[in-house]
């Protein structure tokens, strides 16, 4: 009988590692970390990864995140693992996948590029992202590296129909997420409804219309990130502006740095501010009507398929 796969995570991951090891039993990965008052990091596996699957749960929130997780990976493969699976519910530079002026660095592109420098084990290196802000992210990744793009649409779905019923509206920021927002309403059953936006500078945007009628109605927002905050206060607004009796906003990534979710809650405008675990940023705030939701099941459900385990 194989055993089971060892999971290892970052050290700001490990909360969800802890959650995820209440699904399914995978056997623990230690690993000692140091920190010098220099700031570099002292990194040992304290256990025998040789010719075992080897699972690697950590983020690109930082560079600091991103290296730690290159760095441990490498030591992973070197050591002598016979397969290597990164899980990584958080990609950061997701939205700059793209040049949109002359001389820009396409940051998505090369931490993906990075990661695919990690030597390959010996039956493979896998990665497992999740919901990417731009789906073609997944495609940077080069050579051996294989790529799955998980959802959090299950915990979505049940987030949205706890606290909306079974009458509201689905919402987006703007309709670049209309896409994705009209898959979750026609699961729901519900209407999408979308705001258009007119850019007026490279920091102020301007609302001209909406495809739907929200008098009345409790409106959902979906982003799949809430960063400043700023693009789902002014959807927020327009759809107050608009007649919605209830206001309430979802997104799979919590970045909120600084004073992004205060900001949020101060406008009065949300009922429910709801984020899953993805980030660890999400863990470290409160406020009244703001909740974390785990994607620990999803994550872990998928790693006992792929692994066969029951």
């Amino acid at each position: 009988m194989n055993p089971k796969p060892l999971l290892f995570s970052s050290q700001s991951y490990a909360y969800l590692q802890a959650r995820i090891l209440q699904h399914h039993p995978f056997e623990t990965g230690k690993v000692e970390v140091k920190l010098f008052p220099d700031g570099e990091r002292y990194q040992r596996i304290c256990c025998d990864v040789m010719d075992r699957d080897c699972i690697l749960l950590g983020g690109t929130c930082s560079d600091s995140d991103t290296l730690e997780l290159y760095d441990l990976a490498c030591a992973i493969v070197k050591h002598g693992a016979k397969s290597l699976c990164l899980v990584v519910p958080y990609y950061g530079y997701s939205t700059m996948e793209r040049a949109v002026h002359d001389g820009d660095v396409v940051t998505a592109k090369t931490r993906a590029r990075l990661l695919s420098a990690i030597p390959q084990a010996a039956r493979g290196n896998h990665i497992a992202l999740m919901d990417l802000h731009a789906g073609g992210v997944a495609h940077y990744f080069e050579g051996g590296i294989v790529t799955h793009h998980l959802f959090a649409k299950e915990v979505i779905v049940e987030s949205c129909r706890s606290i909306g019923g079974k009458d509201f509206v689905l919402a987006s920021t703007d309709a670049g997420r209309a896409k994705w927002v009209e898959s979750l309403a026609n699961e729901l059953r519900v209407d999408a409804a979308f705001v258009f936006k007119r850019r007026i500078d490279g920091s102020t945007t301007q609302l001209t219309a909406m495809n739907a009628k929200v008098e009345g109605k409790k409106v959902i927002i979906y982003d799949d990130m809430i960063r400043t905050g700023g693009s789902l206060l002014n959807a927020a607004e327009a759809y107050k502006q608009a007649g919605a009796t209830e206001i309430s906003a979802i997104a799979t990534h919590g970045v909120l740095p600084g004073e992004a979710l205060k900001k949020l809650t101060d406008s009065a405008l949300f009922k429910h501010i709801m984020v899953t675990d993805t980030h660890p940023r999400a863990l470290d705030l409160q406020a009244p009507g703001y909740e974390v939701i785990s994607v620990a099941r999803i994550l872990s459900n998928w790693l006992a398929k792929k692994f066969q385990i029951n």
